[in-house]
């Protein structure tokens, strides 16, 4: 008889409290519990540091603009012939003598008109903004160094790409140009080789450019104000960098209050309520 009671004992032993039945079944089901909300704890920590790293990368960010605005805008040096020196001197505003040699000119293409000189219709070939042309780099040789540069007089629309249909934009006599030094870009993935044979140029290889024209591997974007009726348009050197940090930030430390809550009610709170409960 005791052996038959022992066979049909019930499998869950139950204990009651103030009238309710918990198991020991139960009780133990949520052993696995603290490691599982330890590692969702992750969560929002993780992304709090995140969102604590953009906030040092807008201020890196920040910082680079601002250093690049003021070479932009800064009293402009006489161009070093110095290689090493002209490493250091990217952005920043140069000037030089010389004459220009329009007989070599090459096209870098396409390229759309710089907003910021569209807005300034004063000289150079005025065109609607987004329109597709090309930057006119020409040979310069420059009196004081005694040597041929590269100088990227600015933008021309499509059908005025001929130089005869710009003559009067050409400049022959010896004029000082104020402009920025510029490095030498390398090709951007799925971006077309260039065409020496057509001179036809994507990107700017300076050596290559330079091999080309016969010149030196150095080269400065005009600025706006050396423009002249009837010819390229300066200022067409982009120095606006992306920064989006700011929404990288909100959205790293949303995402690590949202967490945060979604673990303090699903996981911390109910594990409460169920310590308390449980004898």
């Amino acid at each position: 008889m005791d052996t038959l009671q022992k066979k049909i004992k019930p499998a869950v032993n139950m204990r009651s409290h103030g009238g309710r039945c918990y198991s020991k079944e139960s009780k133990s089901s949520g052993k696995g519990q603290p490691t599982y909300g330890n590692l969702l704890l992750g969560i929002p920590v993780i992304t709090f540091c995140l969102g604590t790293w953009q906030v040092q990368r807008r201020k890196w960010k920040l910082g680079l603009i601002e250093e690049l605005q003021a070479k932009t805008t800064a009293t402009p040096v006489p161009l070093p012939f110095n290689h090493a020196e002209l490493k250091e001197l990217e952005y920043c505003r140069v000037k030089v003598r010389g004459t220009f040699d329009h007989s070599s000119e090459v096209y870098l293409m396409p390229r759309q008109l710089n907003c910021t000189a569209s807005e300034n219709p004063g000289g150079g070939i005025f065109s609607s903004q987004g329109e597709s042309g090309v930057q006119v780099i020409t040979p310069f040789h420059c009196t004081e160094l005694g040597t041929t540069i590269l100088v990227n007089r600015g933008w021309v629309p499509r059908n005025r790409v001929n130089p005869e249909t710009r003559s009067c934009g050409q400049i022959f006599d010896e004029v000082e140009v104020v402009g920025v030094v510029r490095s030498t870009e390398k090709r951007a993935p799925f971006m077309p080789n260039n065409d020496e044979k057509n001179n036809r140029w994507h990107f700017r290889d300076h050596e290559a450019m330079a091999a080309y024209v016969g010149a030196v591997p150095i080269l400065i974007d005009s600025d706006l104000e050396s423009s002249v009726p009837g010819g390229p348009i300066g200022g067409q050197t982009r120095v606006k960098l992306r920064n989006e940090h700011l929404q990288y930030i909100i959205t790293w430390y949303s995402l690590s209050i949202a967490t945060t809550l979604l673990w303090y009610y699903g996981i911390f709170r109910k594990r409460k309520v169920l310590s308390v409960k449980t004898p």
